[in-house]
């Protein structure tokens, strides 16, 4: 609910307070008083889109301050919650135009976007007036109208949640397709591949074998010889030899030398030692040296058909037999891949048909609905002097979706016989007004969330119309808030709270201010608004008839 509207430097405002009050609140006043002034200030605080200049002339920048009361239960919150914006049960707006067209807007002392004000005004303002494109006028939200007005709200779930399952369904089945047709597209190149990998069996690190065995191979002959002849010098006449002799000579006389020997011989048998392991290492590598010529062509064709293979397929030599299990993997899923299919279609088949369940209940609830509706608005156009007026609620199918199969619009025919169209192309304005206003009593369910604001939706009818337009919206005022912005005695004199919009001249300068009217007042500006400038004692009785009525 609108608590206080707080106006500065707009237009023709220099500084307006406004305390608003549950109810049906209504503004009156002589045309070009600044009425739309009002309007056009909430809008800019909502973050409406309207005039391009607002601030008034001579004025730095103009602001404007909202302050809104919240249940608990109010859809607002989630919307502050997803904006990252501090919540409670006071709602403040602000939002500042400088001269130069710079907007700045506020929610509880934090800065945001007009994105986000936009989202909240849908949860708080509710607008309707003939030139509305954002409310009944609209054809887009005919259809969520009418859902509400026919409590459909297990049908619609039900719809959503077929409607979600069928697209995963219907997904899954186009993944697996594309899956299956691309392996399908390459299933020889993969059997192929699989073969070879197969056959050739690589082991991770074969490559760094084979390639230190071919090197070492490659490179025998060259140094065998030189091995051969250092293994001739350590064996036999050689070292060996040599050393022998030279043992057996010292320990002949060692005897004979006093000890002095005795350290030597010993340092001679550990070089003896270590002459026959050397022995025995060149022996070992001689006997590697004996390369058979067919071992190393055999060693040099696997090598070259493993990096072959590791060149064809981009990989790493080492990382062959992961990728040949990767492949296999490939065929094993395109061999399993028509019973998946199968399923996958089985799945979408099921999805189509409860989605096809859900989406005809729900049109059947929304055809019974129609049917009550349109009869409801009928019964309430009587009353504002529209009896032969047809109003019609048009279901067409449209292509399936999350929210059913069907296109909602509301038509109407201002005379029988006469073609019927949409509301905004049809209606004149003041049938436009009453076609609108005997609309919104059959949909108001529970609208006291919102507050509703009509805009001179009471212009061209008088009377007793007039009247029963003042009825039904101290009706939708009930448990709520209503602001109607008003010509009609009839219309103001059921407000429970009621504003009078004046201009004046200060310091040579027009401003538009809007005063709260007391009982005293409301008898004198409900009697101009009967008898206009020149206000009789017959126009105040008249005044004082309507506000007792």
């Amino acid at each position: 609910m609108l608590r206080a509207l707080d106006i500065r430097d707009m237009l023709i405002i220099d500084r307006l307070e406004l305390s608003f009050q549950p109810g049906l609140n209504a503004l009156t006043g002589e045309t070009g008083a600044g009425k739309s002034i009002l309007l056009d200030s909430l809008g800019f605080v909502l973050g409406w889109r309207g005039r391009a200049e607002l601030v008034r002339q001579g004025a730095a920048q103009g602001e404007v301050v909202a302050e809104f009361e919240l249940s608990a239960d109010h859809p607002a919150h989630a919307i502050l919650v997803e904006a990252g914006l501090p919540g409670g049960q006071e709602l403040i707006l602000r939002r500042v135009n400088t001269a130069e067209g710079r907007k700045t807007a506020w929610v509880n002392d934090r800065r945001c976007s007009g994105e986000v004000l936009r989202a909240l005004s849908e949860t708080l303002i509710e607008l309707h007036g003939q030139h509305d494109d954002r409310g009944l006028l609209n054809p887009r939200g005919h259809r969520a109208m009418l859902d509400e007005f026919a409590q459909v709200t297990e049908q619609l779930s039900n719809v959503r949640t077929a409607w979600a399952a069928m697209s995963r369904t219907r997904k899954a089945l186009a993944e697996t397709e594309a899956a299956l047709a691309a392996v399908r597209s390459e299933e020889e190149f993969l059997r192929h591949a699989v073969a070879e990998l197969d056959q050739l069996d690589p082991r991770p690190g074969e490559d760094a074998e084979l390639d230190a065995r071919r090197r070492m191979m490659q490179g025998a002959e060259r140094i065998r010889d030189d091995v051969a002849r250092a293994f001739a010098l350590l064996a036999g006449d050689g070292a060996e030899g040599a050393m022998s002799d030279a043992m057996r000579w010292l320990e002949g006389v060692s005897d004979n030398a006093g000890g002095q020997l005795e350290e030597p011989i010993a340092a001679l048998g550990r070089a003896m030692i270590e002459l026959g392991e050397a022995q025995d290492g060149v022996n070992a590598c001689l006997q590697a040296l004996d390369v058979n010529p067919a071992e190393l062509e055999q060693a040099e064709e696997r090598l070259f058909a493993i990096r072959a293979q590791a060149r064809k397929h981009g990989v790493a030599p080492d990382d062959l037999g992961s990728f040949a299990d990767t492949l296999r993997d490939r065929l094993n899923r395109l061999e399993a891949g028509d019973a998946d299919l199968a399923d996958r279609r089985a799945a979408v088949d099921a999805a189509q048909q409860a989605y096809d369940a859900a989406a005809a209940d729900l049109s059947a609830a929304r055809k019974a609905a129609a049917g009550r509706l349109d009869a409801a608005v009928m019964a309430e156009l009587a009353p504002l002097k529209m009896e032969r007026a047809v109003f019609q609620t048009e279901i067409t199918p449209v292509e399936p979706g999350p929210e059913g199969t069907d296109a909602v619009a509301f038509t109407v025919a201002t005379n029988p016989g006469a073609p019927a169209g949409p509301l905004n192309k049809i209606a004149s304005g003041g049938e436009l007004s009453r076609f609108l206003l005997a609309l919104k009593v059959c949909l108001s369910g529970d609208d006291s969330a919102r507050t509703m604001i009509f805009d001179e939706i009471d212009r061209g009818v008088g009377g007793a119309t007039a009247d029963a337009v003042g009825r039904r919206l101290a009706s939708l005022a009930q448990g709520g808030q209503v602001l109607v912005v008003t010509h009609s005695p009839q219309v103001a004199a059921r407000a429970a709270h009621h504003w009078r919009v004046q201009k004046q001249v200060t310091d040579g300068q027009t401003l538009s201010t809007v005063i709260p009217l007391a009982e005293p007042d409301r008898v004198d500006e409900i009697a101009r608004m009967v008898a206009g400038d020149t206000i009789t004692e017959e126009a105040r009785a008249a005044a004082r008839a309507l506000l007792q009525a």
